[in-house]
């Protein structure tokens, strides 16, 4: 069974909206990529963007998240979010407490593998993963170099070079099987994925990642937050429905 995993910007509109969300979400996806509003989300497309500012401007801060994470009634949960957030709290402490909220690790698109390398001993520590990212752009030896020390329980395929919620594509056979050979660990697909690209998308993976399509709908201030819900269930049923086909 291919895994679904939902990204949500945490706290917009409301905390309690949020995990409204998560709780009626909790049937259909497998994994809760939460995020951390940040003002300036670089990977992320207008959409995000956009959920990410207008969570700031409500007044989310990163003890809300770690509350609504607590809370969740998804169990597999990972923080999304730009390192500035990690780091201004103190990197230790922020990877420290993790397992307090039941939290599996972090997702952090602008830290480079590289630089990642200095904190593999903290996460080992604290038997929490950094998710690292595999792109298009890599070559056989550099996802060789990067998944060699892999931490998480997944890797995340980023579709294509660019920003989420593009909806660009890209022939992603080749790293696919460039990652098979190096890594036994899932493999999930993100940036660009919907009900319309779900099933492509899923070709010869273990899982998707979609984000800017739920978020479209809770931005859509012309229904009502049942109704939000409601649409983003329906989505999240037809693309796990469509990834298993």
């Amino acid at each position: 069974m291919k895994k679904l995993v939902a990204y949500l910007t945490s706290g917009y509109p409301d905390k309690n909206f949020t995990l409204d969300l998560i709780e009626a979400l909790s049937w259909s996806v497998d994994k809760l990529e939460l995020g951390v509003p940040f003002s300036d989300p670089v990977a992320d497309g207008e959409i995000i963007e956009r959920a990410n500012l207008l969570a700031l401007q409500a007044g989310i801060k990163y003890s809300d998240v770690l509350e609504i994470a607590k809370k969740s009634a998804i169990n597999d949960i990972y923080l999304m979010g730009y390192f500035n957030s990690f780091y201004s709290r103190g990197f230790e402490k922020s990877v420290a407490e993790l397992k307090n909220y039941g939290i599996k690790g972090l997702i952090i698109p602008d830290l480079p593998f590289e630089e990642s390398q200095k904190y593999e001993n903290l996460f080992n520590i604290n038997m929490r993963e950094l998710i690292q990212f595999v792109a298009p752009t890599d070559n056989y030896n550099r996802i060789k170099k990067i998944l060699a020390k892999n931490s998480g329980s997944f890797i995340y395929l980023v579709a294509y070079a660019g920003i989420t919620g593009s909806g660009r594509g890209e022939d992603l056979s080749q790293i696919i099987n460039s990652v098979r050979e190096v890594s036994q660990n899932e493999l999930y697909v993100g940036f660009g994925v919907n009900e319309k690209t779900a099933r492509e998308k899923a070709r010869n993976v273990d899982g998707v990642i979609v984000g800017s399509t739920f978020i479209k709908i809770i931005l859509d201030n012309s229904i009502s937050h049942s109704e939000k819900i409601r649409r983003i269930v329906e989505s999240a049923r037809i693309i796990k429905r469509e990834i298993n086909e």
